[in-house]
């Protein structure tokens, strides 16, 4: 099998579970339960297990390891995306129905926009590698300033593609049912369901930024990079709908992911004098993770 037809059938794979959820499982706006939630979560991941298998048999055990950690990574990052967009709903006050149709369409939006950073990034590897130390220390600088910043603030109205979209189109006052669009008085106007899509697309792209850099750090195979994030932003969606509301359980989490950032920068850095084995890299992030999750639990547990 080479490697076009890998590409095709990868993606041929990921629009039919799209078009499966959205075309049959949730043809019409519904608010989705913490236990579907936890089911599509559960099938996500094993989906992502059995991919893990066909890597392993197909490309080696390396390959296999380089999936999995860069899975582990980008859906550890994906965490802290779901609090933002957690802000994002309620800045908007998006009903709970017309939640998941704004996650389909925000999250196809972030598949191709992440396929783009992909392809761009271990191009520029490969062309000029001392891009490498900018990239590494993007993510030293990025780990430190998760630490430092204060709480995220949510403000649309900067957004410069949300003032686009105001100029373009009026937008109306209220949601209009799920819809992105409606007709009035002959005039199309946007609803604010759209500005929604878009302000998720647009944190995406800024989450994006860190992310892509995290695991061009474990691998530069672009195909192994792109489909370990595919898997762990498919199952964004559901994961959301499990979190939300139980955020605060994870006080500690931003301490545990500014590690992991810090550590893959200094190992993109020092790739050229000592390069990093994957297993080592995979064991600590699995620990630095399961610390930063059991200390909140603990520090929840003892308030």
């Amino acid at each position: 099998m080479n490697q076009s037809t890998l590409w095709i059938s990868f993606n041929v794979f990921v629009l039919l579970m799209l078009a499966l959820d959205l075309g049959v499982f949730h043809r019409k706006s519904k608010e989705v339960k913490i236990k579907e939630a936890l089911l599509w979560t559960c099938v996500w991941i094993f989906l992502a297990f059995l991919f893990n298998v066909f890597v392993y048999y197909y490309f080696g055990e390396e390959k296999a390891f380089e999936f999995f950690t860069g899975y582990l990574i980008e859906k550890s990052l994906s965490v802290d995306n779901i609090f933002v967009i957690i802000l994002i709903f309620s800045y908007f006050n998006v009903p709970s129905a017309y939640q998941h149709k704004v996650l389909f369409w925000g999250i196809l939006g972030a598949l191709v926009l992440r396929a783009i950073f992909i392809l761009a990034g271990v191009e520029l590897i490969h062309k000029f590698h001392w891009v490498i130390y900018i990239f590494g220390a993007f993510l030293v600088y990025t780990g430190i300033r998760i630490t430092t910043q204060g709480d995220i603030k949510i403000e649309p109205d900067k957004n410069v593609l949300v003032r686009m979209v105001r100029k373009i189109f009026p937008v109306t006052s209220n949601f209009e049912g799920d819809q992105f669009f409606v007709r009035r008085e002959g005039t199309l106007r946007a609803t604010p369901l759209l500005l929604v899509v878009i302000v998720i697309e647009a944190t995406d792209l800024v989450f994006a930024v860190d992310s892509i850099p995290a695991i061009l750090s474990i691998s530069e195979d672009a195909f192994i990079v792109y489909t370990s994030n595919v898997f762990a932003i498919l199952s964004l969606r559901s994961l959301y709908f499990a979190v939300a509301g139980i955020e605060k359980y994870f006080i500690y989490l931003k301490y545990g992911l500014s590690a992991i950032l810090i550590f893959v920068g200094l190992k993109m850095c020092i790739a050229d004098l000592y390069k990093v084995p994957i297993e080592i890299s995979l064991a600590f992030i699995v620990l630095t993770l399961s610390m930063s999750v059991l200390a909140s639990l603990a520090m929840r547990k003892a308030e």
